[in-house]
């Protein structure tokens, strides 16, 4: 099964569906990430796919696309397609169009159904779809790609990591007959099966932001029951605000973290926040995949996929095509 890694970031879709097959194309613009990408795969994909001819992609069976999601994040500033990022997607139909694969699975942020009302979201199942979730689908565009399509917002707190990470994954199969199911049996797992025992001191919060952490504990109410949990979670940390996670569960890893100390969790009674390393863990990389300990690693494990839900998926993708 041959199947293609495009915004592939750190190649968390590559690391679930090389068990079923060879990847023969990957794209991202990131140089940075692309590095990366290239000491875990020895490949390069440093390249613009918006002016990649799609003609000289290798044939292949299925698309992979975690395709950017600042356009419709809650975090970004929420343009949908009126960011140019928003019209990745429609590099992502120009290539389909051209290779009809098998299959195609997309994801992207929880925001991306409600954006827009939900028109922005209804633009993409449109484009690609004949069905949508086993049903015709009355508002296809004339062009549209015939796909069955499935979709649903999944989180990774149910596949074994503890991060509170809602994504929407988007599967399409040419097949007009097949019937798929997200139906998933919930696993969870303790935060401090993933921190490290040996703490780096460069990982200690500086006393100003243990201040304001302790300036916003304090405003709670429930402050003597939360105080003392172990593995209490601030992040977000400002003068105006501060959120907290005592759930067992790290709040959702994100790109800001790239861009400040401050937006990455704070391990609250440690003293410290999350490495990379255990940033890495939350998204289901495994200890052998090769980082680079920089403020930008954050930024890229922020923006990649949970990749044992698309273990999940693959799974389940390969048993249908």
């Amino acid at each position: 099964m041959k199947f293609i890694d495009l915004f592939c970031g750190l190649g968390g879709f590559r690391l679930a569906f090389e068990k079923y097959g060879k990847c023969v194309f990957s794209s991202d613009i990131d140089k940075s990430v692309s590095k990366v990408y290239f000491k875990n795969f020895h490949e390069d994909p440093l390249n613009d796919i918006t002016i990649h001819d799609e003609k000289l992609i290798p044939k292949f069976d299925i698309l992979c696309a975690g395709f950017p999601c600042q356009a419709f994040s809650i975090a970004g500033h929420r343009k949908g397609f009126k960011d140019t990022r928003g019209t990745l997607f429609f590099d992502i139909e120009r290539i389909l169009r051209h290779h009809r694969p098998k299959a195609f699975i997309l994801e992207n942020v929880k925001g991306l159904k409600s954006h827009d009302q939900g028109r922005t979201l209804d633009i993409i199942l449109n484009k690609l779809s004949k069905k949508i979730n086993g049903k015709e689908n009355k508002n296809k565009f004339k062009d549209c790609l015939d796909y069955n399509v499935f979709y649903k917002v999944l989180n990774s707190r149910d596949f074994g990591l503890p991060q509170n990470r809602e994504r929407i994954f988007i599967v399409g199969f040419r097949k007009s007959n097949i019937n798929f199911s997200f139906d998933h049996t919930p696993v969870n797992v303790s935060l401090n099966n993933y921190l490290n025992k040996d703490i780096n001191k460069s990982l200690k919060i500086k006393s100003n932001v243990e201040s304001q952490i302790s300036l916003h504990l304090n405003k709670r109410k429930d402050y003597k029951k939360i105080k003392n949990l172990k593995n209490l979670l601030a992040y977000e940390v400002r003068k105006s605000r501060c959120s907290f996670r005592f759930d067992n569960l790290s709040p959702t890893l994100t790109a800001k973290m790239g861009t400040g100390g401050n937006n990455v969790p704070i391990l609250v009674q440690q003293k410290r926040k999350l490495s990379v390393r255990e940033c890495m863990r939350l998204q289901g990389f495994p200890d052998s995949y090769i980082i680079d300990q920089k403020s930008e690693s954050y930024k890229q494990v922020g923006n990649s996929v949970p990749v044992p839900i698309v273990k999940f998926l693959a799974k389940k993708i390969i048993e249908k095509v």
